[in-house]
């Protein structure tokens, strides 16, 4: 079986190679790619809970604005996504709702998720497509 993302060499930045049997497991997976990269510690306890909807005009743009969405607590209220759900409805809109946890540390940072190499690739076990981070 193909694992869901692996860290692939990038120039100065990172990369993932992400995997999804569907564009709703594409997305969860990018999304569990980029915060296994983040050496982050939660502050143990309480956590809180919140729902939004993305739209965009296409799923590449959907898949930077739900990573982003995810990195916006961290840049903004010191908080980190420790859990989240996320559903993509059609290419260009998905539901998702984020537990957050404020940060008791964080040793490695992502400024942004680039457009850089991102082409959603149709593949026999679904989708493919690789995600860039500027570090």
């Amino acid at each position: 079986m193909q694992s869901a993302f692996e860290e692939i060499e990038h120039t100065a930045d990172w990369a993932l190679r992400v995997h999804g049997e569907s564009l709703t497991d594409l997305f969860r997976n990018a999304a569990f790619g980029m915060l296994s990269l983040l050496s982050i510690e939660p502050v143990p306890g309480n956590s809180e809970r919140r729902y939004f909807e993305l739209k965009a005009e296409d799923t590449e743009t959907l898949l930077v604005s739900w990573l982003e969405e995810l990195l916006f607590p961290l840049e903004v209220e010191n908080a980190v996504v420790v859990d989240f759900q996320v559903d993509v409805l059609e290419q260009i809109q998905l539901k998702a709702t984020i537990e957050l946890k404020k940060i008791a540390s964080i040793t490695k940072e992502i400024k942004a998720v680039t457009f850089n190499e991102l082409d959603i690739r149709t593949v026999d076990s679904g989708y493919e497509t690789i995600v860039v981070f500027d570090v």
